[in-house]
């Protein structure tokens, strides 16, 4: 059985996750505040009656290295009045100057667009005019940041983003997740009782052709990948960005089963921002994940 550091009651559980071949070990440079400031590592954690939600973003070895800021960003929260959590995730490009603060702006505008949406009681969320108002965000950022009035190719080279968004809402029938994304950050089902990992987007490689990765905002797809349907008992959804997908693969492998084992039930918030540190040669990209448990089938 699975002990947590809170049972081993050691400082051992917290060394450092190792798989596989582990990358160079050194310590962590502060980045330097080119565009923004961001923390190394960042999580969070909560529930409602319905659900379940943990949340981690960690800062990759290679920008550990060079001193430069965690290009990831999270951000969830839940609509009192209808028990729907709102939430995003986005992947600030490494071309662009100042995607920490794009991700994070993205992230922010989305679920604040969301949010908007709950108290003016839509049946289903506009997830396509969420992204309209998160491009919308970046445009005025820029601006901001340039003291003139860009164009989108000056928004994409000082903010650009992946952005995968949603509502996870409690209906009859359990969770109703709804997503929609831009760029190549990724969503799963995971389920114990396998198949593990079920991607819920077109992965990031089929075949020879890598079909989301030459869009991010603030550019809007004129027909944006979307993702619906209901969790099913068991199941947990994990919305990520590439740096956890690229090793998960398609979760056969030494990280899918180091996940599908500690996220078999909701760990602490910390707990998932240490595993999601785990070393792996050749993986030294930000990470970040977001987990949702339903919890109306236990109660």
């Amino acid at each position: 059985m699975r002990q947590t550091p809170e049972q081993t009651g050691g400082t051992r559980a917290w060394d450092r996750v190792v798989v596989g071949v582990p990358g160079p070990e050194f310590e962590p440079a502060p980045p330097r505040p080119l565009g923004g400031t961001c923390p190394d590592t960042e999580c969070d954690g909560w529930s409602t009656p319905e659900v379940t939600l943990r949340s981690a973003s960690v800062r990759g070895e290679r920008h550990r290295y060079y001193r430069q800021p965690r290009q990831d960003a999270t951000c969830a929260v839940v609509h009192e009045a209808t028990g729907t959590v709102a939430f995003a995730v986005a992947d600030g490009l490494s071309g662009a100057s100042a995607s920490t603060v794009g991700a994070s702006e993205a992230c922010r505008a989305a679920v604040w667009a969301l949010h908007a949406q709950l108290d003016e009681g839509r049946p289903a969320p506009d997830l396509a005019a969420v992204l309209r108002y998160a491009a919308e965000t970046l445009h005025r950022q820029a601006a901001a940041m340039l003291r003139r009035e860009p164009d989108v190719s000056q928004v994409e080279d000082l903010l650009a983003t992946t952005l995968v968004t949603g509502t996870a809402r409690p209906g009859p029938h359990g969770v109703e997740v709804s997503l929609i994304r831009v760029g190549d950050s990724g969503a799963w089902t995971l389920d114990p009782a396998g198949p593990r990992y079920r991607p819920l987007f077109v992965p990031k490689t089929e075949g020879d052709v890598v079909p989301t990765s030459v869009t991010a905002l603030p550019r809007v797809p004129e027909r944006p990948e979307r993702w619906s349907g209901a969790l099913a008992p068991g199941q947990v959804l994990l919305v990520g960005t590439d740096g956890f997908g690229d090793p998960l693969g398609d979760g056969d492998g030494r990280v899918g089963a180091l996940f599908a084992e500690h996220l078999a039930a909701p760990p602490s918030a910390s707990w998932l921002a240490h595993l999601l540190d785990f070393s792996r040669e050749t993986f030294d990209d930000d990470r970040t994940l977001l987990a949702l448990w339903p919890r109306n089938e236990t109660r």
